[in-house]
């Protein structure tokens, strides 16, 4: 059987094999950028080491932080009786002596006490020799202090400068006497943050351990303070009536067995997004005590927490 003309293989390809003299290249199957890829995800893993290592991660106590003012006056009634007027409104600064509200008095006898003594002071004036007079007029003095004295047992004033921070009563309504009209909180009150934080965490809690604190509704509005006191007790829901008022307690989702932590705030604001807030009493937040710091390393790999 006879091949193709010319043979199996082109002459140009037969004269370029018996004239080669050295060995062929390498065949290049990988692109140049691949070299630049690799050296760049070796030196990304090299880094991730090395941050495993030196980085950390902290472990947070985290629960409800609520505001709570030392110091606060509760403004109650003397006599049973119903409210006149409401002279005060949250939120509103006022002075010393300033009243605040008024209870339904006898206010016309103190006028016609009033009156009257203003006439028999004349009549003193006219004959100071008089005594009946002068008597008279000592009298009808006696009887106006004890008509004033009465009428101001149904105000409620302010004993200090401050702020007032809870109206309880309206016009109309009748108060038993040592019931709580409003709240006043003092110029010089100091503002605190008690933590609800869980039981657990409490062998690891110790003053002097920073607390973080972020207002409720206050994007990147933390706040940094110093515990200064714990509860030497872990209480559950039920309890924390106990240690907190009612009207507080009844409003916080706790489950599980908690501990009471306290920190002093350093001041009566706090600033959020470039503005500056008062704090209220009652109102919460998140806060979260700084437990420990685990390298990362030892955080994915637990077993190297011994050797570390």
């Amino acid at each position: 059987m006879s091949g193709p003309p010319g043979g199996l293989f082109r002459k140009e390809a037969l004269d370029a094999h018996l004239g080669s003299r050295g060995e062929g290249e390498v065949l290049r199957l990988a692109p140049r950028w691949a070299g630049w890829t690799f050296g760049l995800l070796l030196a990304a893993f090299t880094f991730a080491v090395a941050y495993a290592i030196v980085g950390t991660v902290d472990e947070y106590a985290s629960g409800i932080g609520i505001v709570r003012v030392q110091g606060r006056r509760e403004m109650t009634a003397r006599l049973t009786g119903t409210v006149s007027s409401v002279d005060a409104q949250p939120g509103q600064r006022v002075k010393a002596g300033q009243v605040l509200a008024r209870f339904h008095g006898d206010e016309a006898e103190l006028e016609r006490l009033s009156h009257e003594y203003d006439l028999q002071l004349v009549k003193v004036l006219d004959a100071p020799n008089d005594q009946g007079a002068r008597a008279r007029l000592a009298e009808i003095r006696s009887a106006r202090e004890q008509a004033r004295a009465q009428v101001d047992e149904r105000l409620i004033k302010a004993p200090v400068d401050g702020v007032v921070s809870d109206v309880r009563v309206q016009p109309g309504k009748l108060v038993e006497a040592g019931s709580t009209v409003l709240s006043l909180v003092p110029d010089d009150a100091r503002f605190e943050i008690i933590a609800v934080l869980p039981g657990s965490y409490r062998p690891r809690l110790k003053p002097g351990m920073p607390l973080r604190l972020q207002m409720m509704g206050f994007a990147h509005s933390y706040s940094e303070v110093t515990i200064n006191n714990i509860g030497d007790q872990v209480v559950g829901p039920a309890e924390i009536r106990r240690f907190l008022p009612t009207e507080l307690a009844d409003t916080l989702p706790i489950q599980g067995p908690v501990v009471l932590v306290t920190a002093l705030l350093p001041s009566q604001s706090f600033e959020a997004e470039g503005k500056t807030y008062d704090y209220f009493d009652g109102m919460q937040g998140v806060a979260e005590a700084r437990i420990q710091s685990k390298s990362i390393l030892v955080t994915l790999l637990p077993g190297l927490e011994a050797v570390f």
